[in-house]
């Protein structure tokens, strides 16, 4: 390692210039960088639920839904029913908009003199505009269930747009021209927005947000800590730089790949100005614990002796973020665990090259004092770890018995763990979005729709009859409301026929001359399939819990099995089934991705050190840690979620890096002294001190998320700076108090 930092110092004023110039050339492509929030769109492309999601809307106009509410004392009055004239005109003009319907344009099936009569609801020439043609109309609506909190709330104070964005079309610019578009009336009732589209608008412009504010605000909180902790400029700016170089490089590179933002991947500049510090703060460390009158020289020699350690801690890093990219189901979370390890690589590279040349430019040939680190035998920090050594050495058993009984508290939190994949509940509670749901799913059922498809002749009896038979069976289960579909309105003329009541015609022909009567007609088009060879059975679905959704698609396809025929077939799509698939892929993502980066992270440490038992030392407080944090998240409620789930392989990846540095210090000072006891004690002092700054700057750079508008990100900024604080802690209490015991008790045997 002697020879590599030579060549560092050597070449230095090189490394600065192509560093600066390699920056520059990167960070030209930041701007390239396209934010993309929907979720959905991640799920691999040969998904089989992704692929039937992406079928309905290629034939149905689309599959996402903007919903907006005009909300009133009373929306069938006139001037509430004209805004709502005006909106469908004005939204149904959008370039992206396929379809829009509401109280003033949606279909109405009466009788009449003539029999049946296929027209609209509202006659939107001739509003009513009377008290008793305002009470007439009130009445009709909401004796029919057709509409009855469907379209209009029972109570008669909500009414919904319904719009359905059309396939292939920017979602999140259509979303926005429509919020703007209502917007731009300023009508007087309490206008709500909801919907998916909606939310990816609303998302898109919170991830805007939180990099603009949470960025800064981490890069001005580890300025912060690095002050306080070197008290020097040296101290401050090294590692500041070298991870804002790295941030570019990595954010640079996206852009001109062209990938996407995600809600998950546009933490990666937070993680790595959290994290990319941790190198250069250990090579700092070690410089100013190095003697020696030439400047270069100790540099080299410090830069000589930490390679190996520094090196270890990102690799080991790296892997906790690559195990995503094979663990992981979702594409946004296997792209973050990527570009995060690419950005953690860059980061090593440059706190043992950019960072040690810099060093050596500009502090001279001469060493004038610390400019680092204060390692001084008075300071507050120097007396704590002081105490710590004393009390790991003399009181081991305590030390493990206080680790044990916090784990055994964190296994019983861990029973407790939820899962939630639903993106209302991404939104904090008081956020307009959240609270328009709310409002929707109260009053008109909710916003998540799901489809049913049946395939087969939709002018046929049997498939009219299964249609029905399906659509009764969903709502039964207690989790689906407002179905639709055009067995519904076959059955509606048949009955003001007056001929077998409100049921499907028992003769083909007989359906085709019903059919005749809403033939041209739009809402048709929402329904069958241009070929009548498909039909749709859409329905509400009223829950946001995984876990019912999973009940209710079990039982759904259990329906499907048992109604199995030649004539039709039946398909489950909608997003509950992708909800589900998303809540399955973050179990698969942090299971798998746990094991792999346990595994590779023992064996690692075990082939670096030479030693199956030193890489046991280094993986017993990562483990320890991830009980507790699990634990942690089952007792407070906070579940396991899109960004939650990276937690875990990221406190193995980071966490293990502060036992690594332990070990090596141990090993590095056994070898000198031939004296365990000196050699903790030497660790403890020396790299404690690096551990303790970098857990406290990694710890407070992730609390910033705190500040974030999306609560996963708020939860995974409170459970990384938990499993920082857990890890640090572990590696210098409980991973010594365990070498400790193995001493004493490999001593004891050999006396025997």
């Amino acid at each position: 390692m002697r020879k590599v930092a030579e060549i560092v110092l050597r070449f230095r004023v090189l490394i600065v210039v192509m560093t600066l110039l390699f920056t520059a050339a990167t960070g030209y492509f930041i701007k390239d960088v396209k934010i993309n929030p929907d979720i959905l769109s991640y799920l691999p492309d040969d998904d089989e639920e992704a692929m039937l999601f992406d079928m309905v809307g290629e034939k149905y106009g689309g599959n996402y839904v903007a919903l907006i509410g005009l909300e009133s004392d009373d929306v069938f009055d006139n001037e509430v029913l004209t805004h709502v004239k005006v909106l469908t005109d004005t939204l149904r003009t959008l370039d992206g908009v396929s379809y829009v319907t509401s109280l003033t344009d949606v279909i109405d099936i009466k009788s009449s003199e003539w029999g049946v009569e296929i027209g609209k609801l509202v006659d939107e020439y001739n509003l009513p505009e009377s008290d008793e043609d305002v009470r007439k109309l009130k009445e009709y609506t909401l004796s029919k269930d057709f509409y009855k909190g469907v379209i209009v709330s029972e109570d008669a104070t909500l009414t919904l747009i319904y719009v359905k964005i059309s396939e292939g079309v920017d979602k999140i610019e259509v979303a926005n021209n429509i919020v703007a578009a209502v917007e731009s009336y300023n009508y007087p009732e309490k206008i709500h927005f909801a919907g998916l589209p909606v939310m990816l608008d609303q998302f898109s412009k919170i991830v805007v947000d939180d990099l603009l504010l949470v960025g800064p605000l981490a890069l001005l909180i580890i300025l912060l800590v690095l002050f306080f902790a070197f008290r020097s400029a040296a101290g401050v700016i090294l590692p500041i730089v070298t991870v804002i170089i790295s941030v570019t490089w990595t954010v640079g590179i996206m852009g001109y790949l062209g990938v996407e933002f995600s809600l998950i991947t546009n933490i990666i500049p937070i993680i790595l100005l959290a994290i990319g510090s941790a190198y250069t703060i250990h090579v700092l460390n070690r410089i100013n614990e190095t003697e020696d009158e030439d400047k270069v020289k100790k540099i080299e020699k410090a830069l000589a002796y930490i390679i190996i350690p520094v090196l270890l801690a990102s690799l080991t890093t790296m892997v906790g973020f690559l195990s995503f990219v094979f663990g992981s189901y979702l594409t946004m979370i296997s792209t973050f665990g990527l570009f995060t390890a690419l950005g953690t690589f860059f980061a090593l590279v440059l706190s043992l090259t950019f960072a040690p040349a810099l060093s050596a430019i500009f502090l001279g040939r001469k060493s004038k004092g610390n400019a680092t680190l204060r390692s001084n035998n008075k300071s507050f920090l120097t007396k704590v770890l002081t105490k710590l050594f004393y009390t790991v050495q003399s009181h081991p058993k305590y030390i493990v018995s206080i680790w044990l009984l916090v784990i055994m508290i964190s296994i019983f939190g861990i029973s407790n763990i939820v899962r939630k994949s639903n993106m209302v509940e991404y939104f904090k509670k008081d956020h307009t979005t959240r609270v328009s749901e709310n409002l929707f799913s109260e009053k008109l059922g909710g916003t998540l729709p799901v489809y049913l498809i049946v395939k087969g002749n939709t002018q046929s009896p049997e498939v009219l009859r299964m249609m029905r038979k399906a659509a009764d069976f969903m709502e039964g289960t207690g989790h689906v409301v407002n179905t639709q579909s055009v067995a519904d309105m076959i059955e509606e003329m048949n009955d003001i026929m007056g001929t077998d009541g409100k049921v499907i015609p028992d003769r083909e022909d007989k359906i085709i001359n019903l059919w005749f009567l809403i033939e041209g007609q739009e809402v048709l088009d929402q329904m069958v399939s241009p070929d009548l060879d498909e039909g749709m059975v859409v329905g509400t679905f009223t829950s946001n819990d995984s876990r019912v959704m999973a009940e209710f698609i079990a039982e759904v396809n259990e329906f499907i099995a048992e109604n199995d025929s030649d004539n039709y077939s039946l398909a489950l799509t909608g997003f509950p089934s992708l909800y589900k698939k998303l809540d399955e892929s973050l179990v698969k993502s942090q299971l798998t991705s746990l094991s792999i980066a346990i595994l590779l992270v023992l064996l690692i440490v075990s082939v670096t050190f030479r030693s199956l038992l030193e890489g046991a030392y280094a993986i017993i407080p990562i483990v320890s840690t991830l009980v507790i944090l699990f634990g942690f998240m089952g007792l407070t409620g906070i579940p396991l979620d899109v960004a939650t789930v990276l937690v875990g392989s990221i406190c193995i990846g980071i966490g293990v890096d502060y036992a690594i540095h332990m070990i090596s210090h141990i090993n590095n000072e056994y070898k000198n002294t031939g004296e365990f006891t000196l050699a903790l004690q030497h660790a403890v002092s020396i790299s404690g001190r690096a551990i303790v700054i970098n857990v406290m700057s990694v710890a407070c750079g992730f609390l910033v998320l705190l500040f974030s508008n999306l609560v996963p990100l708020q939860n995974f900024g409170v459970l990384v700076a938990l499993t920082m604080i857990v890890s640090g802690l572990g590696a210098l209490t409980l991973m010594p108090a365990i070498m400790v015991l193995s001493k004493r008790i490999l001593k004891l045997a050999i006396r025997r």
